[in-house]
């Protein structure tokens, strides 16, 4: 195999790295930061990930690391459940389990599964040509592949189509935390008009949530923990305990911004667009993570098994776009009708229907997305 070089050491990214490091690539990851942390609390791996992980070879380690969901379902702000989750028909129906982590704990799952001297942080990557060259400062790197996982604002992308629409507003914003819980907490999600609250437990006791709304682009409190309070403050428990519990300092607030016009490709010679820098989704089904990790396995599998660089190219951009746009479409409808939906008469129309619907039925939703499967590795990587 030849040598890659990624831009960008997060979940993407460093899947990327691992993916083709267990096909026998040679890689070199270059990561902005100074170092290769995560930003943000927790994250969902559905099963389509967990399968794709499992891949290449972090599944053993990273097992211990995931919080496997049990039970849970939908209730109003009141505490009154909506819809009841059927664990079995959800695991049966979507190929697994849900489970979750801390996003710290799979990055560094990643970063171990690479040589350290693979890795490199505070690299600014000052130039990417389709031909392969990679500049940082006053140095250059050929690469037979370069992956573009530089995040939803990414820089490559920009340069490649610098007439494509930059990413736009969904209209809603969203608070997360992490809180340390001495009593057990369920898997949950709230719903209000315009507003939810997400609860995920992890290990060690601690519980990721998050808080979203809608509201304009761009809006900070200035002590953003009373806000919390103040407006989610009378919701059922565990909420109120969940925003007492969480350090201040340990809040993260970003608006939800996504690439609402596609790209024409994900790919521009032996460059590969990967995860947000492709195709950044919101985060209303949890597949934003998911699909990167998709992504990074596929595209190892397709560089690696495939006769050339082009046709490998070409293999992966028809597979990812066309998934793109789907869990895009199912995505944007999940948002429309949950924490978008503000209409007093279409949510009391939203929590009737939900209340009647069967738990099994419910449980298909999703499936085809949840169900996918990766491409497997070779039992011997191929030479190229």
């Amino acid at each position: 195999m030849g040598h890659a070089v990624v831009v960008g050491g997060g979940i993407g990214g460093l899947s990327a790295a691992v993916a083709l490091h267990r096909y026998g690539w040679r890689v070199t990851v270059l990561e902005r930061a100074p170092g290769f942390t995560a930003i943000g609390a927790g994250i969902s791996l559905w099963p389509n990930a967990v399968r794709a992980l499992e891949t290449i070879g972090v599944g053993e380690r990273l097992a211990p690391l995931l919080s496997v969901q049990h039970g849970g379902g939908l209730r109003d702000r009141h505490g009154r459940r909506l819809t009841r989750w059927d664990v079995d028909a959800l695991t049966s129906r979507q190929g697994g389990p849900l489970t979750a982590v801390h996003r710290a704990d799979l990055i560094e799952t990643l970063r171990a599964a690479l040589p350290g001297e693979w890795l490199r942080t505070g690299a600014e990557v000052t130039e990417v040509r389709p031909d392969g060259r990679v500049r940082i400062g006053d140095e250059e790197f050929q690469a037979d592949l370069v992956v573009a996982a530089d995040g939803i604002r990414s820089r490559i992308r920009q340069a490649l189509w610098p007439d494509h629409p930059a990413p736009v507003y969904c209209g809603g914003t969203a608070i997360r935390g992490i809180a340390e819980m001495s009593e057990p907490i369920e898997l949950s999600t709230t719903w209000h008009r315009g507003a939810e609250v997400g609860v995920i437990p992890l290990v060690d006791g601690r519980v990721y949530w998050w808080a979203g709304y809608v509201t304009e682009p761009g809006i900070r409190h200035a002590d953003t923990k009373t806000y919390l309070t103040a407006r989610f403050g009378d919701w059922h428990a565990p909420i109120p305990a969940l925003i007492e519990a969480t350090p201040p300092e340990a809040l993260l607030h970003h608006d939800v911004d996504y690439l609402a016009t596609p790209l024409p490709s994900y790919v521009r010679g032996r460059i590969a667009m990967l995860g947000d820098a492709a195709h950044a989704i919101p985060p209303f089904l949890g597949q934003g993570g998911c699909q990167a990790i998709e992504d990074a396995v596929v595209l190892a599998h397709s560089v690696s098994t495939k006769d050339t660089i082009d046709d490998a190219l070409r293999e992966y951009d028809v597979q990812r776009r066309d998934r793109g746009r789907r869990v895009m479409l199912a995505t944007l409808r999940a948002g429309r009708t949950g924490m978008l939906l503000r209409n007093p008469v279409a949510t009391t129309i939203r929590a009737a229907l939900l209340r009647v619907i069967p738990a099994s039925i419910a449980a298909r939703a999703n499936g085809a997305i949840t169900r996918w499967e990766p491409p497997r590795p070779p039992a011997q990587p191929r030479t190229r």
